[in-house]
């Protein structure tokens, strides 16, 4: 098969990581890619977001099997000009893409699938926003409604806080995203996430992993797009995933499929658990980043024949063929993110470090310049491990961070904290 994976991060590192193990794939092209990525893969220069030059670009390389990676291709339509021009694409369309490119929209399928999630109120203007701010009270979450790169959330835990978030979100700090904003009640307990395959009709558990989203140690800090990840997350218990499936996930697909709008892709849960029960904090129509290089370090070349069963509308003949192990990811940024950094700063030792099944470094903000890896981004590297226990993995993982020579870049040095 000739396949192509849209995307440049390392959550495309990773599924390209993957895919190339399957003997299923003659031939990967990642678009745009990064300097990772362009040692094991064709890369080529591509609008991702452009459906029509998406397609005239299959047509021309023959291509079998396309593999949506980010969230702005889904959003812009890209699946749904592959699909009428005839080509087997594995992601969700335009309208079923809601479900992460609008949280008002989540919030009413949950509503109408009686799903438990936060109670919300939706706003377009900043003083009804800042009235219902003051008579709800602190902590409360303020949310940019449309896609802000995993950035447009603002845990408040004073009103303060949550007012100076209204400010910034109508204010342009996330451009087209904050024009319209979703406060909800704030929810305690531990996060987890939960990812499932649907075909429009059947739903296929995949993994379970827990992302860490603050910047610093110790879950302090600005909210990042993810500082690291491990899988599986010991929180989401049978129990809890069997609840998450009957409450959550298989009602809002019904509701989807209602509407008209069926969900065909990776429906990723990010859910919020307490007194072990599961409820809904948000939906993003993608593999997350980084638990998708956590995911696809575990799944190995089985995640090919996992998403072809999936575009195929053959997902009740798939299984899971999961080893009893554990994967952890340690992200690597730029001094300065998720705020200002510079880009263009070198990184050495990457040459030295392993690539194998249970070890690799996958790439997002990278490029090749001079012979050198250099630093384009704000999240950049992510090392990744895969080991017996947790314990191993993690050690595993931070004795690779150690021998990579960046003194730009900074990581936490706890990621994994909760489960060890």
């Amino acid at each position: 098969m000739n396949i192509l994976i849209l995307g440049s991060g390392g959550r495309e590192h990773a599924l390209a990581w993957a895919v190339l193990q399957n003997p299923k794939c003659d031939r990967l092209i990642v678009a745009p890619g990064n300097a990772g990525i362009d040692q094991i893969a064709e890369c080529a220069s591509l609008d991702v977001e452009n459906p029509s030059t998406v397609c005239e670009f299959c047509s021309e390389n023959s291509i079998d099997f396309i593999i949506v990676g980010p969230e702005a291709p889904l959003a812009a339509g890209v699946v749904d000009m592959l699909k009428d021009a005839g080509f087997l694409v594995f992601g969700p369309t335009q309208a079923a893409a809601q479900l992460e490119a609008s949280k008002s929209f989540t919030k009413e399928i949950c509503d109408a699938a009686k799903a438990p999630t936060a109670a919300w109120a939706r706003f377009t203007e900043a003083d009804p926003a800042k009235a219902y701010i003051r008579q709800t009270g602190a902590p409360i979450v303020v949310k940019a409604d449309g896609l802000a790169a995993g950035k447009g959330v603002v845990v408040a835990m004073d009103e303060e806080t949550a007012i100076r978030a209204i400010d910034d979100m109508f204010d342009g700090a996330f451009g087209r995203a904050g024009a319209e904003v979703v406060i909800e009640d704030f929810m305690d307990g531990e996060e987890a996430s939960f990812f499932v395959l649907s075909d429009g009709t059947n739903v296929l558990p995949i993994g379970t992993a827990q992302d860490h989203k603050r910047a610093f140690d110790g879950d302090d800090g600005p909210n990042t797009g993810g500082m690291g990840a491990y899988s599986p997350a010991p929180v989401m218990s049978p129990a809890i995933q069997q609840q998450t499936l009957d409450q959550i996930i298989k009602p809002t697909m019904d509701e989807m499929a209602r509407r008209g709008t069926p969900f065909e892709g990776v429906l990723f849960a990010g859910l919020m658990i307490e007194d072990g029960q599961a409820r809904l904090v948000e939906y993003n129509v993608r593999f997350g980043d980084p638990e998708c290089q956590a995911l696809m370090m575990r799944l190995g070349a089985q995640a090919l024949d996992l998403m072809l069963a999936c575009a195929e509308g053959r997902l009740d003949q798939a299984r899971v063929n999961w080893a009893d192990d554990h994967a952890l990811t340690v992200v690597l940024a730029t001094r300065g993110y998720p705020g200002a950094y510079e880009k263009g700063s070198v990184i050495n030792g990457l040459d030295t470090l392993p690539e194998t099944s249970s070890q690799m470094v996958f790439h997002a903000g990278t490029t090749a310049k001079g012979g050198h890896i250099t630093a384009t981004g704000g999240r950049v590297l992510a090392v990744t491990a895969r080991g017996a226990s947790l314990k191993e993995a993690r050690d595993q993982a931070y004795a690779m961070v150690g021998q990579i020579d960046w003194p730009e870049g900074f990581c936490r040095k706890d990621i994994g904290w909760r489960a060890l």
